[in-house]
């Protein structure tokens, strides 16, 4: 059974979640650098089934695009060209890095380890998915 993969795709760094086989959880996959998303999903999918992606879509309150929302417009392009046959749905990803932190926060983790980008883009991803899946 095919995983769906959720995105939060940042300028630097992009924060990836996949589904179980089931649709039923979603997990942190990995942190990686947006200059090697392309490269990395390549290899992913090599190994895993996906059928779909879900991205994070950047918008401010009043619904107007953020200076983030062109990076997740031409990476959505750039991925529909790599992979013409897997579905890229938008998701509101308004609130979720204050979320994912909120989160982290609760972990009990150090402080220094609180504070990892990684680690709340990561998050991000799987909060966006969870959502998701519903």
């Amino acid at each position: 059974m095919a995983r769906i993969i959720a995105i939060d795709y940042g300028k630097k760094r992009t924060g990836l979640a996949v589904s179980d086989p089931l649709k039923i959880i979603a997990t942190a996959l990995d942190t990686v650098d947006s200059n090697e998303l392309i490269g990395y999903l390549k290899k992913y999918m090599a190994r895993e089934p996906v059928e779909k992606i879900i991205i994070g879509y950047p918008l401010n309150f009043d619904n107007s695009p953020t200076d983030a929302t062109p990076l997740v417009e031409k990476f959505i392009i750039k991925f529909g060209n790599v992979f013409p046959n897997i579905p890229v749905e938008k998701t509101d990803e308004r609130m979720t890095s204050k979320m994912a932190s909120q989160a982290i926060s609760g972990m009990g983790l150090k402080k220094k380890d609180r504070e990892k980008k990684e680690l709340i883009d990561a998050v991000s991803a799987v909060m966006m998915l969870q959502e998701y899946l519903g």
